[in-house]
């Protein structure tokens, strides 16, 4: 199989570099380094803890919400929600604290985990709170994954589509015009920094860019598929949501955002529950947990960019605080790029193909920049954090 030419597809540097502060190389997509040789994410973490007033940022949300208030019972505000420990505890919130009226909205996962649906009936039960549960019509979905992960080298895309764009689906047909988020992943783990001190979302500008990799649902014509399959997958048209008046908003933007305060919160109110076991390439038990094909997302985050699982959970836990970054090192050496044994069988027989053909489809996407073949024709990362 060809190379997909990673690297200049994604335009990564030829040098592969490391943060000075955390464990990110600047082979993530779209972040940048200052001369001091410090991401954009760990500045901008910076930022959150010295220059903003988190007060204020609340006062702000408060009048946010006093704007789209409702006093007829109906819904006011939408969360995109799996049921994990983000979304849950900033609908619980918005309900419990602000007096807000939310209406959770989930896309359904690949496959389920049985924590992974467990904890989103106790998000509605304990944590009181109404949801809408999408689910894509099975073999259109298989289909769609088996092609993201040959053309896009993301078998999660199809999910990603649809947890992008089916929440604001259900915002034009359920009329609610304020979607609330969690936090702004390009600024929090690295990326494009042009939303970084805004507390809004552009939906028509960023979404193809920043979540799709440049190729939207609709462009998936030209590889076979039937239009009207795509239609789960598709946002609203630009008219319906500008005539709602649609704004999407970062709740991490008005409150400082911390994944492991988010996990206590949820446990405590939302009977949210941890694996009984860390998740396959980090050391992490309450993240991402409810599809059983995930770790195939962050395996080939790994194969292309040279960034697993466990350097994303290291990078952010050493920007809150939680970890060294010579503790992330130690953990990105143990765990980083650990293939996700535990589902393969069941990854192979969802998109129907032979063991042979994932790895072929693997290897298109390894870039010459950052792997090679030993001897033994083992392949090896030419750098990493803990050899650099």
């Amino acid at each position: 199989m060809e190379s997909k030419k990673t690297k200049e597809r994604y335009n990564l540097p030829d040098e592969v570099k490391y943060c000075k502060k955390c464990t990110i190389s600047n082979q993530r997509p779209r972040i940048t380094f200052d001369d001091e040789g410090i991401c954009s994410a760990c500045n901008f973490a910076e930022f959150k803890k010295n220059k903003i007033n988190w007060t204020q940022r609340e006062s702000e949300l408060v009048t946010l919400l006093d704007r789209f208030r409702r006093n007829d019972g109906g819904y006011d505000v939408l969360v995109p929600c799996s049921g994990g420990k983000d979304a849950a505890y900033i609908a619980h919130e918005l309900k419990h604290k602000y007096g807000m009226n939310p209406l959770t909205v989930t896309w359904a996962p690949h496959i389920y985990t049985e924590i992974g649906f467990q904890n989103l009936q106790n998000m509605i039960r304990t944590g009181d709170l109404a949801n809408v549960l999408g689910s894509p019509a099975g073999k259109v979905h298989k289909k769609l994954t088996k092609l993201s992960f040959e053309i896009l080298g993301d078998p999660f895309q199809p999910f990603i589509f649809g947890q992008t764009n089916y929440p604001l689906q259900v915002a034009v047909q359920h009329q609610i015009p304020l979607i609330m988020y969690g936090e702004n992943g390009e600024v929090e783990y690295g990326g494009d920094m042009k939303n970084a001190f805004v507390p809004t979302r552009d939906y028509k500008a960023d979404h193809k860019k920043h979540y799709f990799s440049g190729l939207g649902p609709e462009d998936l014509v030209k590889y076979g598929i039937n239009q009207n399959d795509l239609v789960p997958y598709m946002a609203p048209s630009n008219d319906e949501l500008d005539k709602l008046k649609t704004e999407i908003h970062f709740y991490g933007y008005y409150k400082k955002w911390i994944p492991q305060e988010n996990f206590y919160y949820c446990v405590e109110n939302t009977g949210f529950e941890a694996n009984p076991v860390r998740s396959e390439g980090t050391y992490s038990k309450y993240a991402s947990l409810d599809d059983r094909l995930d770790g195939f997302h962050y395996y080939l985050s790994f194969i292309k960019f040279g960034i697993g699982r466990c350097t994303s959970d290291t990078a952010h836990e050493i920007r809150d605080g939680h970890l060294t970054r010579e503790e992330g090192v130690a953990l990105v050496r143990k765990f980083d790029g650990e293939f996700p044994e535990k589902h393969f069988k069941e990854f192979l027989e969802y998109c129907d193909i032979t063991e042979e053909y994932f790895w072929e489809v693997i290897d298109s996407w390894r870039s010459d920049h950052l792997w090679y073949k030993d001897d033994n024709g083992k392949w090896i990362l030419k750098s990493t954090i803990f050899n650099n």
